[in-house]
């Protein structure tokens, strides 16, 4: 497996403790979920029905504002590990750094990946892979750059997993232009990642083969009846949005008293350069806080937001 964040179990293993103990802040998962509520037994014990799932698929695209074709999948990596078949291998380019699935997944199936570090390279790429708001530095671009670049490449794949919260960068609205795929987690903003719920938008013919790849049952009862729930829950997605904001501030004041200066990040995590990024995720986690550091960037530390006062005031304590 790659290097990501939530791998608690190598904090475990060097620190101690039960996973209960933990908070897991080395991922940009929220940490105050979409309460679930009761689920019927009848979604854990019969088969999804196409008319639940494409209630499903209305319910997204409620959410996202777009009238687009869409597709439910087992959480945006899903998505990811089928890209490679939605065309013949050529060349990728990925705006970089980033969530590093996409060149493993690319490079392991035949394509030719370039990382590129500027905007404008990824013109004359079969394949242009931008993250928008960008993991981990919360780079973000808009619609209007994203949409001039789309004719100048063979497909363009904009994922906005960490979007719900800034929902004026999304292109979902105009994702059924040929050539244009959206990707959507579902388990980030609402707090469900465990759930393994995600979405791809565009144009029929690139939802079609999806569709067809994932199979007929791409996702489960559990999942269509807790999605729909949410992601109609508007007054919901608006308070915790609203909370998200909040607390970016709460959180950078915090780092700023330790010395660290804010490098970006969006509503879901924070990204930070410190003196020595390993020595302070082992300050956090002899306290059971569990942050994100990256082997390429040894000063750089990312930390999720707190959830619960009891948590804000451990992470305090720890710092």
């Amino acid at each position: 497996m790659r290097e990501h964040g939530g791998n608690l179990d190598q904090a475990r293993q060097r620190f101690g403790g039960r996973a209960e103990d933990w908070i897991d802040l080395s991922t940009g998962i929220n940490r105050l979920p979409y309460p679930v509520a009761e689920v019927s037994a009848r979604a854990w014990s019969a088969l999804p029905s196409r008319a639940e799932i494409e209630a499903l698929h209305r319910a997204a695209q409620q959410a996202y504002r777009t009238s687009a074709p869409v597709v439910a999948v087992g959480g945006a990596q899903a998505a990811i590990q089928l890209l490679p078949q939605l065309a013949a291998t050529g060349c990728a380019r990925i705006l970089a750094p980033t969530y590093n699935e996409y060149a493993g997944v690319l490079s392991a199936t035949g394509w030719d990946v370039q990382e590129v570090a500027e905007f404008d390279a990824l013109a004359g790429a079969d394949l242009a892979i931008v993250v928008n708001p960008n993991n981990p530095d919360g780079r973000c671009h808009s619609r209007k750059d994203l949409l001039a670049l789309l004719p100048r490449v063979g497909r363009l794949v904009i994922d906005e997993s960490f979007a719900d919260a800034v929902p004026q960068l999304s292109l979902a609205a105009e994702a059924d232009r040929p050539g244009l795929l959206i990707l959507r987690s579902f388990g980030k903003f609402y707090g469900l990642a465990g759930l393994r719920l995600g979405f791809a938008i565009g144009d029929a013919a690139d939802i079609d083969r999806l569709a067809a790849m994932s199979g007929p049952w791409p996702v489960s009862g559990a999942a269509i009846k807790i999605g729909c729930r949410a992601l109609r829950d508007e007054a919901w997605a608006a308070a915790t949005s609203a909370r998200l904001a909040r607390d970016c501030v709460r959180l950078d004041a915090m780092a700023h008293s330790q010395g660290w200066r804010l490098i970006g990040g969006t509503p879901l995590f924070r990204l930070y350069e410190t003196p020595d990024a390993r020595a302070s995720q082992d300050k956090l986690a002899r306290a059971h806080i569990w942050s994100r550091v990256f082997a390429q960037q040894p000063t750089w530390l990312r930390l999720g937001l707190p959830g619960s006062e009891a948590e804000w005031a451990r992470l305090s304590r720890a710092l």
